[in-house]
Parts: C-alpha cells; structure tokens; sequence
C-alpha cells in the first residue's frame, strides 16, 4: 500500500504540472530564479562611468566655467568677466581677434586641401585591395603600419626628410638637376608637405575602414549588372557608392574632424610658420592658455571651435547622407 501510494501523484511532483500536450515540464522552468538584483548592469556601467564623469563631464562643465572667468592659473585671484571673453573673439581690434580668426582660417585652409585625398587615395586603394590578388595581405599590413606610429614620430620623421639643407628629398632633387626648395619655411610648400605627411600617416586606417564596408556589398550585384551590361565605371556609381554610403559618412565626419584637430604636424615640422600661415586654431588655443597662462580666453576658444565643428558635422551629415534630396523631392 505504501508503494502505491508513493507512486500517485510522484512524476508530477517531481516534473511539475503537465503542458496542454500532457507532457510534463520541470518546476525549474516553471519558477525561475531571479539571481541578479536591479544594481546588477550599474555594478558592470560603474568603471566607466567614473572615468566617464571625472575625465569627460567634469572637465566640460569646469572648463564652461573657467571661459567665464578672466583666469590665469599663476594667481589666485580670477575675476569673473561673463561672457567678456567670447565677445572679444567677434570684436575687431581686440587682442584676439585678428590672430584668432587667422588661425581659424588657416584650419579651414587645411581641412578643405587634405578632405578630399583622405577619401578618394583610400578609397582607390580599398578597391584595389579588395581584388584577388597573391600578397594581397602583406600590402594591407603595410598600408596600415603607418598608422601605429605617433604623431611626433611622424613629425620628426618628415622634418628631417623635408630639410632644406641635409633633407634627402632635396638631396634627390640635386641629383637629378633640380633645384631645391625650402619645403618648411616657404609657401605653398608647407602645406604641401603637412599635407603629404598627414595623409602618408593616415591613410591606412581609412582604407581598412573602406576595405571593412566593401567586404559587405553582395557580389550578386556586381555580377547581375554584368549580365545587364554595366560598364566598371557604371558598377561603380549605382553599386559601389550606395553599398558604401554609411561608410563614406563615417569617414567624411570623422576626416573633416580630424583635419579641424590639427595640431602634432605643423607644431614639429614648422612650428606655425613661415609668417604664422600654418598656425592651427588647437595651436593658438594652445598658446593662449599655456604660454600666456590666459586659460579663460583659451577655454573660450576651444568651446567657440567645438560649437562651430558640431555645426560643420551636422551639415556634412545632412548632405552626404541626401538629406537635401529628400527634402528637395518633397
């Protein structure tokens, strides 16, 4: 009696009540055990959300705060000027004004000059990296090497090739009878030979990046407009272009940025000149707060220069993503 009694009602205590089916389920699916409280994903987000607040939040609200002070870092006493500091920036004859807006200028110089190589060379050499070919990686690896050095390196690098007098490219340019240049302390050629130098360094990054977003337009397509009797050139505008589109948004973005930041180059290789003409706006704000110690006219510059590359950003979205057909076609 006692065995049968074990046996009523034993395989539904043991796997719980029956599905519609009749089949049983395990009580351990029917209740499951909550193990990780509320705090848990806060417990993962915390590391970085502290570094986050001390090396990126604060820093931005104190540095809002400084450009509304008259600050100098040697002294104590820093008088508040409100809004002082942005005014003298768009007040003509101040201290500023006419040396801050030329190397604003001489930052757009540049980012107009180095925009388009930083994209269409990279380009081209993703698509050429992007055939069948033997070795194929090693040019990959070496297109990209480059990129791994620092900026000072690079600096230093192309100083010493550049150099009018001992440089080995002037050094060539006598062997074969031509006369040499001053590469750094003349212009054009100081642009010419930061932008040579940035997009020898840089290359290689937006050309993996490239490479990355050819690697998901589908062949079918490619091959379909064969059949239909696509030109290369045709494959190219209709297939390539719009398969590419997120990437050449990222890249414009991230290039336009990138050149706006100027900074490593032109400070080791020509030190702002000949005449100031190379003189970046990160330069100036840099020399303002540091060597001038007028850290309240230099936060104000860098939120000036930001606020006009978050303007530049949206608009170069806005256009390469055809926001402006979109708008047109309604």
């Amino acid at each position: 009696m006692s065995t049968a009694t074990s046996n009523v009602g034993g395989p539904e205590t043991r796997l719980g009540a029956a599905r519609p089916g009749g089949q049983a389920r395990p009580d351990h699916v029917d209740r499951p055990v909550r193990r990780f409280g509320w705090y848990t994903p806060w417990l993962f987000l915390g590391p970085f959300l502290v570094f986050f607040v001390t090396f990126v939040i604060y820093p931005a609200i104190n540095g809002v705060w400084i450009s509304l002070h008259n600050y100098d870092y040697n002294f104590d006493y820093r008088p508040w000027v409100g809004l002082q500091n942005y005014i003298d920036l768009f007040t003509p004859g101040s201290r500023d004004f006419s040396l801050w807006w030329q190397s604003l200028g001489n930052t757009g110089v540049f980012v107009l000059i180095s925009v388009v190589p930083l994209i269409v060379i990279p380009m081209t050499m993703a698509l050429a990296l992007n055939r069948r070919f033997p070795g194929r990686t090693v040019f990959r690896a070496i297109f990209f090497m480059p990129y791994v050095l620092s900026v000072s390196v690079i600096g230093l690098l192309w100083r010493y090739l550049l150099d009018a007098q001992a440089g080995p490219v002037n050094a060539i340019l006598k062997g074969i009878g031509l006369a040499p240049i001053s590469w750094l302390q003349t212009q054009p050629a100081a642009w010419v030979s930061i932008l040579v130098a940035t997009v020898w360094w840089t290359i290689g990054f937006n050309t993996i990046v490239f490479l990355a977003g050819l690697q998901n337009v589908p062949s079918e397509h490619y091959e379909a407009a064969s059949l239909d009797g696509a030109d290369r050139w045709q494959q190219f505008w209709h297939i390539t272009v719009p398969g590419l589109r997120p990437v050449i948004i990222f890249i414009v973005i991230t290039t336009v940025l990138a050149s706006a930041n100027l900074f490593g180059q032109p400070y080791i290789m020509t030190t702002g000149g000949p005449a100031n003409s190379t003189r970046t706006a990160i330069m100036y704000i840099a020399e303002s707060g540091l060597k001038q110690s007028r850290m309240g006219m230099a936060a104000a510059m860098g939120y000036l220069l930001g606020l006009i590359l978050v303007i530049v950003s949206i608009v170069n979205f806005w256009l390469t993503s055809g926001g402006w057909k979109r708008k047109g076609s309604r």
